[in-house]
């Protein structure tokens, strides 16, 4: 008798463990789908003052595998697309990731396409997203002749890093960011041309944050010459459900 309330009692146990493990796995592939729009003004010596409107996307299909994409639309006619298929690979703290990432930026006020297709591996955690690849350009001329391959450019190979910390765990109600990379969602910098970043968020919601972020690009970062050449700052929200 006693042996089989000892077996009652492990299978009892067994299957809360497991009833727990499942319930974790669902909490974790039930992750939002978030949308965000920024309102964006920027000034640099190129363009002067400048306006832009950004929206993103990003769609957990499962928990191994989500997409983002976004577009920024500028006064300066300039518009800019990116799209990024990123593999997931869950580690006892965090993830691994892959980024295969697509930028398309139409440069209409100098009637120039730029294509830039990149790779890289990383890791994210509630503290820190880190990651490192490679990527390729290609610049083009509206008025090029399609059939040619004269006036267009091509940049092969060229480096991409990317170190973002944070202050508080990333399912914090508020939150402070640092970051210091070579693009962002509508730009990719040469390796020199380094991007230094400070973001806040708050969100009064479950489902509502409110958004907050400055960027920086000076000029001459590797050339022990650093100097300012654009700042922008953007204010947005972003909502999941």
């Amino acid at each position: 008798m006693k042996r089989i309330q000892l077996l009652f009692l492990a299978l009892l146990a067994l299957s809360s463990v497991v009833a727990q493990q499942n319930a974790d796995t669902n909490q974790l592939t039930k992750r939002p789908v978030e949308l965000r729009a920024f309102g964006l003004y920027g000034y640099n010596y190129t363009w002067e003052h400048y306006g832009s409107l950004d929206l993103a996307a990003r769609v957990p299909l499962s928990r191994y595998f989500e997409l983002d994409a976004a577009a920024e639309l500028s006064t300066v006619n300039v518009y800019s697309f990116s799209f990024n298929a990123r593999p997931l690979f869950p580690v006892p703290v965090g993830d691994l990731f892959l980024d295969t990432r697509l930028l398309y930026k139409v440069v209409a006020r100098n009637r120039m396409h730029d294509f830039v297709g990149s790779f890289s591996f990383g890791y994210r955690m509630d503290y820190v997203n880190v990651s490192v690849g490679l990527f390729s350009r290609i610049m083009a001329d509206f008025d090029r002749d399609w059939h040619s391959e004269d006036e267009f450019l091509v940049e092969p190979f060229g480096v991409l890093y990317n170190l973002e910390v944070f202050v508080r765990p990333q399912v914090s109600p508020w939150n402070l960011s640092f970051r210091i990379s070579n693009f962002d969602d509508y730009n990719q910098e040469r390796v020199w041309q380094m991007l230094f970043m400070l973001g806040g968020s708050y969100s009064p919601t479950e489902h509502l944050t409110l958004l907050a972020q400055v960027q920086c690009k000076p000029t001459g970062m590797f050339h022990l010459n650093a100097t300012f050449y654009g700042i922008q700052g953007r204010l947005g929200v972003a909502y999941r459900f």
